[in-house]
């Protein structure tokens, strides 16, 4: 009876720990290569470069029309908002 006292606390901070750790993986930014992935399927291009700045990352895609169009994806969201470039910066 004792023993199972002791566990008691343990068992009682297992249960309250881990929602809030399964709550923070929820929150958890996206990586470069999703980040990628969520520009592709936005702009349908081909991904040149990725760089990582503070909240988001910045996507530069070519597009089958030549266009190189430049995509910002949220790090926490995954949220793409684009800004187009024209090519050779004409």
């Amino acid at each position: 009876m004792m023993k199972m006292l002791r566990l008691l606390p343990v068992l009682l901070c297992i249960f309250l720990v881990t929602p809030a750790m399964a709550q923070d993986r929820e929150q958890e930014q996206i990586d470069k290569t999703r980040a990628a992935q969520k520009a592709r399927q936005q702009v349908n291009g081909r991904v040149l470069k990725v760089d990582r700045k503070k909240d988001n990352y910045r996507v530069k895609m070519l597009k089958k029309s030549g266009r190189v169009v430049t995509v910002d994806v949220d790090s926490k969201s995954g949220q793409v908002s684009s800004k187009e470039k024209k090519k050779n910066g004409r």
